[in-house]
Order: structure tokens, then C-alpha cells, then sequence
């Protein structure tokens, strides 16, 4: 299962199917990745919302743990479709929404990519400035740059850095805990128990919101594991990686927003290096922020990439990725992160609040209808082939899923509640926003009811690219990179 010699460092695929003799990677790599992916500064954030919008840290410390059971369990399910189907997770959209309608939802997919990366990228530089002694325009800037080198190189850099970040982070908040538990009465911070429903799901919603949004390109880094990978341990892998990483990250922010009266907001970064004291120690921490941050930022600018390739195979039929193609993706990719980032830079921390809530509300709905499909109507029993054919089995647009869908983000609406939007029913729920129980549970039933009934034929298997008799591989799942 380690990966052969005559593997290229440059990965060559793209969006097209993975061969089983080209299939490498150890399921240890899936916990390394998401952990790595989730031990930095954001995820910190994250987790402070919950105090710094008006939770005590007893309930939002458990509230944050639920959401990320609840959330964590919607990701690591799509990881698990990645060794069976060896597609990145979005191309296999098409089978749900159709080989033009997949557009639909992977068009919001890209922004949500965007937003992820500038928000991080805002951190990153203001680590990098305090390190480097320069602004945090320059900070970010210098950030983007090794973010384009990374996500150009692909698959297996992407998981190495991973392994490195997961390291590094651990070393990094074992110390930032040990110096805020000498800081701080944590028992007495415990004691304080103001139980309010809107902040208790304020803080359920922000770690589910956190881990559902990794639902979209889970399976682009576990598809290249060997097929007869465990599911249920691509499950574990993935989502023990992602909910651990992720939880004591927030955990940390809990903490540090509860003790540092009011001066957490608009300066994360420096408040929280600002625990370890200065000097070398803090130079090190800044470092281990700005590298925490590589592997998110990667993760959302190749899945951008992945993305965009997929959008215009589905259109224009066959698609050839050349490697300067691809690094011309990736520059405009990163290269309009940067941008939102250099302009959002000062008014981060309720802005990012409000677009993570707000981005339930059309993924949410979308992995409702991906996971039941999957695993209750097709049973893994794609057509690998028709994925890449208009005129075929799934056809140019699934009115099926695209209608389900639809109705999964308006059914919502009465129930958000973000500075972008406020629907009419959330001040009658005393301001809670439940938006993102109600776009998973009814799409998902509405879909399974519907599907069962007018669902297309289903495949008697699994019909693979490579098969005697399959259709020639064409459009995106011949792309090459």
C-alpha cells in the first residue's frame, strides 16, 4: 500500500479515474492529513466564536463536541466513497445532479473554496508579518506564493505536508495548553454554567458548519487509496483525524477567548503567540501558525482546481490538463483568494462567522443528497464511464436531484440566521439557527422517498473505466495533468 518508486512527485492525474496499478497511500495518511488540516489558527478561531458571541466555556466546549461528532461524521462518510469509486468527490456528483447539472452545486463549492482560503490566508500573513517584521500584506502575499508551489505539485506533496503540519501542530499545542492551564484557573472558568439554547447551537452549528464543509473534496485525497480499502476504516481514518484536530483547536480557542477580556477579537494571531511570551519561542509559534495553514489553504485551492477542470470537461467534452494549464488555474485560483484577502484583511472575525454559518445552507442540502444516494439507492454501483457522457446513463441534467436540491436551500431560508440573511422564524426560536439540521434531514428524506420511486436504472455493480465493454473514457475522466 506505500507508494512505488515510479510514482512521479508532480502528480499527473486530475479529475479522471485512478487505475488500480497507480493507487497508493496508507489509511494512516487519512488521519495525518485531516488532523494536520485541522490543528491551525483557524480552527482556534473557530472555536472562540463561541465565547467571543456570548457562550460560557463549559456549554460551548460541549456544544463545539457535538457539532463535531455530527458534522464529522457527514465528511467522513464522503472520505469513505474515495478508494471505492477512485473519482474526486464532485465528478461523482453527476450521478445525483446529471453531467451539466453537477455545475450547479460545484459552482458554490469554488467560492466556498475561495472564502476559506482568503480567511486563512488573512491569518497566515499576520503570522508571517509578526515573523518576518514585515506588514501583513506582505505576510499574505509571501503566504500565496508557497500555497501555488504546493497545490502545483498535487496529490503526494499535499499528503507529505500534512504528516509534517499534523507534527508540527501537536508539538505547537501542547506547549500553547501547558502555558494557558499556568495562565489561567481553568476550574473556575468550568464552574461558570449560564446555559442559553442560542449559544449552546450557536457553538453545535459553528463545529458542524466547520466539518460538513470538508464534505465537498474529502474523497479527493483518500481516491487514491486501493480499492479494496475498507470503508468503514477510510471512515475512522478520516474522521478521527478530522473531529480530534479540529476539537482541540476549538477547545484552545474556548479558552483563550474566555481569559483574554475582550483583546482576542482583531488580534487572534498575536494574542495567542502572545501566550508563550517572546523571543525565539514566539518566532517559532508564528512559524508553526503560518505551516499549520498550508495544508487547508492547499486542500481549498487543489480543490478549486478540481473543481473548475470539472465544470468545463462536463461542458466542453473531453479535457486535456496540461501542467502549464494547470499552474495558469492555480495562479487564478490563489491569485483571487489573495485579492479577497488583502481587501477583508481588517473586518475578519464577524465576517468569517457569518460566511461559514451562511454555507450551510447550499452544502448542507447537496450532501444530503450525495450520501443518500450513495449509500441507500446506488449502493456504490456507479457507471464510472457515463460520468463522462452527456447522452448517457445519468444524462445532462437529473431534474430529480437538482429539484430535491433546490428545495433543500429554500426550506432553510425561514430558519438562517447570519448578517448576510435572517430568516422570519429565528427570532420566534429565541435567535437560533437550526438552518443546517433542517437542510440535511428533510433533502435526505425527500430525496430517499423520491429516489426509490423515480430513481434510473441503477448499474448491477460497479462498472469501472478500465472494464471489458465499458465506455471509452472520455470528457473529464481522461484528463490528464
Amino acid at each position: 500500500m506505500a507508494a512505488n518508486d515510479t510514482t512521479p512527485l508532480i502528480e499527473r492525474r486530475s479529475i479522471d479515474y485512478i487505475p488500480e496499478a497507480e493507487r497508493h497511500g496508507r489509511l494512516l495518511s487519512q488521519f495525518t492529513l485531516w488532523m494536520g488540516a485541522n490543528l491551525q489558527i483557524t480552527a482556534i478561531v473557530t472555536g472562540a466564536l463561541a465565547v467571543v458571541l456570548g457562550g460560557d466555556v463549559f456549554w460551548s466546549l460541549i456544544g463545539l463536541f457535538i457539532g463535531q461528532l455530527l458534522g464529522g461524521g457527514v465528511m467522513a462518510l464522503h472520505a469513505a466513497q474515495g478508494p471505492k469509486l477512485g473519482l474526486p468527490q464532485m465528478i461523482s456528483s453527476r450521478v445525483q445532479f446529471g453531467v451539466y447539472g453537477a455545475a450547479i452545486p460545484i459552482v458554490l463549492v469554488c467560492l466556498m473554496y475561495l472564502g476559506f482560503t482568503a480567511t486563512g490566508t488573512v491569518l497566515s500573513g499576520q503570522a508571517l508579518g509578526q515573523l518576518f517584521g514585515v506588514s501583513d500584506s506582505v505576510g499574505i502575499l509571501i503566504f500565496a506564493s508557497v500555497i501555488v508551489l504546493v497545490t502545483v505539485l498535487g496529490y503526494r506533496v499535499i499528503h507529505f505536508i500534512g504528516r509534517v503540519a499534523s507534527v508540527i501542530g501537536v508539538i505547537a499545542f501542547v506547549y500553547l495548553f501547558s502555558r494557558l492551564m499556568s495562565q489561567t484557573d481553568v476550574g473556575a472558568l468550568l464552574q461558570i454554567r449560564h446555559f442559553s439554547w442560542s449559544s449552546f447551537l450557536l457553538a453545535v452549528s459553528l463545529a458542524a458548519s466547520w466539518q460538513i464543509a470538508f464534505g465537498p473534496y474529502v474523497a479527493d485525497y483518500s481516491r487514491y487509496l486501493p480499492s479494496n480499502t475498507s470503508s468503514v476504516k477510510t471512515f475512522l481514518a478520516a474522521g478521527a483525524g478530522s473531529v480530534i484536530g479540529a476539537q482541540v483547536a476549538m477547545v484552545l480557542g474556548v479558552f483563550a477567548a474566555a481569559m483574554s477580556n475582550g483583546q482576542f477579537a482583531g488580534h487572534e494571531v498575536a494574542y495567542i503567540v502572545g501566550l508563550s511570551g517572546t523571543g525565539a519561542t514566539a518566532a517559532l509559534l508564528y512559524f508553526s501558525i503560518a505551516f499549520g495553514k498550508v495544508t487547508i489553504s492547499t486542500l481549498n485551492s487543489y480543490g478549486s482546481f478540481m473543481c473548475i477542470a470539472t465544470i468545463i470537461s462536463g461542458f466542453r467534452g473531453r479535457l486535456e490538463v496540461t501542467r502549464l494549464q494547470r499552474l495558469v488555474f492555480v495562479l487564478v485560483i490563489v491569485g483571487t483568494a489573495t485579492l479577497i484577502a488583502l481587501l477583508g484583511q481588517h473586518s475578519f472575525l464577524g465576517a468569517f462567522k457569518s460566511f461559514i454559518l451562511f454555507l450551510l445552507a447550499f452544502f448542507t442540502p447537496w450532501s444530503a443528497i450525495n450520501l443518500v444516494d450513495y449509500y441507500c439507492i446506488t449502493r456504490d454501483r456507479y457507471d464510472v464511464p457515463a460520468l463522462a457522457d452527456p447522452n448517457g446513463r445519468y444524462g445532462r441534467w437529473n431534474l430529480l436531484g437538482i429539484s430535491v436540491y433546490v428545495f433543500g436551500v429554500l426550506v432553510q431560508l425561514p430558519f438562517i440566521s447570519t448578517k448576510f440573511y435572517t430568516g422570519p422564524l429565528v427570532a420566534a426560536l429565541g435567535d437560533v439557527d437550526i438552518s443546517w439540521i433542517i437542510g440535511l434531514v428533510l433533502p435526505a428524506a425527500l430525496y430517499y422517498l423520491c429516489a426509490k420511486k423515480w430513481h434510473g436504472t441503477v448499474p448491477d455493480r460497479l462498472i469501472l473505466p478500465t472494464e471489458q465493454g465499458a465506455i471509452p473514457r472520455t470528457n473529464g475522466l481522461a484528463a490528464q495533468a
